[in-house]
């Protein structure tokens, strides 16, 4: 049977044995348990978080207001809330941790949040952006983004460039439904009109019917949102081949459909494509070329952070921050109070964590797919500051 950090602590009491808390014994490290998907089909994501926190350690060390942070990685495969489940408990009561992060997708933060309140040990997200999370555990903090919040800026954008008549297409998992919900909201209240909307398997390679049928809708424009890899790659593929381009059907989405680890991979195909997102790794600012530049020099010269990346690295931010606010001490209660309301200088852009729902607020941007010399860049050219 595993236990909660609480649950085992209890039972040590029960037998007479001492122990001080995690934020009392100053001279211990503060342990930082990451829970990714490091290998299989969503090997990237993790690959992201670990470029991410490296880049902000070699940046700023590993000592936090006089402690040393310590990060343990565990592998948790991809969408498996049972197994993020499993590991948590694992480094909660025998790794002992004093944070948890990671979470790539929703489902498996979700499972995770009951753990992380019971033992009362902050949860920071680097990357599950499903719709309200923060609300399922007062120790979660979120630092990548929600998805439905880069939506409005796009209905609004593809109205005031005259793209009134939209199709939705999006892939059939509960972030695909969050997106489209949002757009069919946000989109008529604008002026738009959505002349159809459909699902697609979520590992499907074959969209050759879906933009058959989209190209006899005649739509101004197809507002998409689709997995990165080898699904984004066969999306731009069956849109160029079925001539939507050639017809005069712009494409649009999130920032998925130009995922940047995915870019050198997709080639000229994603030329022009418009979409709304928190990040380009092309970001005009001090911090984020010190942040491209740590994380290349970690993953090599060809590679490209995401979000991801950006968010693993503002999640090593905000615990330094908060260690520093606390003077120290790392007990879960007093480092979520510190993060409530703290302003980040992120490579993104400023950027701040709402003390009330404990959500990232930023500025969405909306970019183009351009090409800078030889290589394809999602360049900014517009901005949605937060509400």
């Amino acid at each position: 049977m595993t236990l909660t950090r609480g649950a085992f602590l209890t039972l040590l009491a029960a037998a007479g044995l001492a122990l001080a808390s995690p934020g009392a014994q100053a001279a211990d490290p503060v342990k930082v348990g990451v829970i990714a998907p490091m290998s299989g089909p969503f090997a990237e994501f993790g690959a992201q978080f670990k470029a991410g926190v490296e880049a902000f350690l070699k940046q700023q060390g590993t000592e936090a207001a006089g402690r040393q942070v310590e990060v343990i990685y565990k592998d948790v495969g991809g969408p498996k809330p049972d197994v993020a489940k499993r590991l948590a408990q694992e480094l909660i009561t025998r790794d002992r941790v004093d944070i948890l992060s990671g979470f790539g997708f929703t489902p498996n933060a979700i499972a995770v949040a009951p753990l992380a309140t019971e033992a009362k040990v902050p949860m920071l997200i680097m990357n599950a952006a499903g719709n309200d999370l923060t609300k399922h555990s007062p120790y979660m903090v979120r630092l990548s983004f929600e998805l439905p919040s880069v939506v409005p800026p796009m209905a609004k954008w593809a109205v005031d460039q005259g793209y009134k008549k939209v199709f939705v297409l999006v892939s059939d998992y509960a972030p695909g439904h969050d997106v489209e919900a949002a757009f069919l909201d946000a989109f008529p209240k604008v002026g738009g009109t959505v002349v159809d909307h459909m699902r697609t398997p979520l590992m499907t390679l074959d969209f050759s019917p879906f933009m058959q049928r989209i190209k006899d809708a005649q739509p101004d424009a197809i507002f998409a949102f689709v997995n990165a890899g080898d699904v984004l790659s066969a999306f731009l593929k069956a849109y160029r081949e079925k001539g939507l381009d050639q017809a005069g059907i712009a494409l649009l989405g999130t920032g998925d459909i130009t995922d940047e680890p995915s870019m050198n991979a997709l080639g000229d195909a994603a030329l022009g494509i418009v979409t709304t997102y928190p990040y380009s790794m092309d970001h005009d600012s001090p911090e984020n070329e010190v942040f491209v530049e740590n994380f290349q020099s970690i993953r090599g010269p060809d590679a490209r952070p995401s979000i991801m990346g950006v968010a693993a690295y503002d999640v090593m931010q905000t615990i330094y921050a908060a260690l520093e606010k606390t003077g120290g001490d790392s007990d879960g209660t007093a480092l979520v109070d510190a993060m409530k309301g703290m302003q980040i200088d992120s490579p993104r852009g400023p950027v701040s964590i709402d003390p009330e729902t404990r959500d990232i607020v930023q500025t969405i941007y909306i970019r183009r797919v351009e090409k800078d010399g030889d290589k394809l860049v999602n360049k900014e050219f517009g901005s949605f500051p937060p509400n």
